[in-house]
């Protein structure tokens, strides 16, 4: 398993949004199908947009993971730690946007 984590900025935060950046950067294509994805349950992730990419890579199994048991997406948070580190010393510190 990889820990490489691919970010970019959406305009929307949207199922459409979501597959659409799939596709674009050919994420699953690239990098291989994986066995099972696990999500945070949001709405990007939970549609018939969604369902329909993991069906035609033929990923096995969408897992959601539960609210309340953050160890479950351990490794997710570690990344979006490290992303907002990284955003913080790139962005000027006066800037209001």
């Amino acid at each position: 398993m990889s820990k490489w984590v691919k970010a970019v900025a959406l305009s929307e935060n949207d199922g459409k949004s979501v597959a659409s950046f799939l596709k674009k950067k050919k994420i699953l294509s690239r990098f291989g199908t994986p066995r099972d994805i696990i999500s945070d349950g949001g709405s990007h992730f939970c549609n018939k947009v969604f369902s329909a990419i993991l069906a035609k890579y033929r990923v096995k199994q969408h897992k959601v993971a539960t609210l309340y048991h953050p160890q479950t997406s351990g490794q997710v948070e570690v990344s979006n730690r490290e992303f907002i580190t990284i955003l913080a010393k790139i962005v000027n510190a006066n800037r209001k946007d």
